[in-house]
């Protein structure tokens, strides 16, 4: 997926997760929008790094720019 985010069917469930660990992004991402800085995220998981966790935010703005579209809808 990325140089640091990777998807692995062995690996929890084949759910998004930074290269080397079981963390998941979706989890990091959670800390983030929960108020969390990219510091406080580190000091919980001290084997990522901030280039990691910027990957995992602009994956996240790439899933939205792909699957996200409004529809009109006729009436």
């Amino acid at each position: 997926m990325g140089k640091y985010v990777t998807v692995d069917p062995e690996v929890c469930h084949g759910k998004p997760v930074f290269k080397g660990t079981r963390v998941l992004v979706a989890d990091v991402l959670e800390m983030l929008a929960a108020g969390m800085s990219i510091e406080d995220v580190l000091n919980e998981y001290p084997q990522l790094n901030k280039e990691m966790v910027r990957e995992a935010l602009l994956l996240a703005a790439e899933v939205l720019r792909r699957k996200w579209s409004v529809v009109k809808i006729s009436t």
